[in-house]
């Protein structure tokens, strides 16, 4: 199994990211709004602006610090 370290001390396990996106437009803005009033939603950005969106395939919606390519990068590295 292998680990996408997504800043701050978390990881999220690589094989269960559906989707990388960008947190500005609308469709996932409303996304993130879903998914925190259905308890889905997990913060990992402490505090700072919130540069990517990981989608996974158990629905839930992580906000992370770390840019969206610079995560598609190491994801892609091995």
């Amino acid at each position: 199994m292998k680990f996408l370290n997504i800043g701050y001390g978390s990881m999220v396990s690589a094989e269960r990211i559906v989707a990388l996106c960008s947190p500005e437009s609308a469709p996932v803005k409303r996304m993130i709004a879903d998914a925190k009033d259905a308890g889905r939603l997990i913060d990992v950005t402490c505090g700072k602006k919130t540069k990517a969106v990981i989608v996974t395939d158990s629905d839930h919606i992580i906000l992370c610090a770390t840019d969206s390519e610079a995560l598609s990068e190491k994801l892609t590295e091995e």
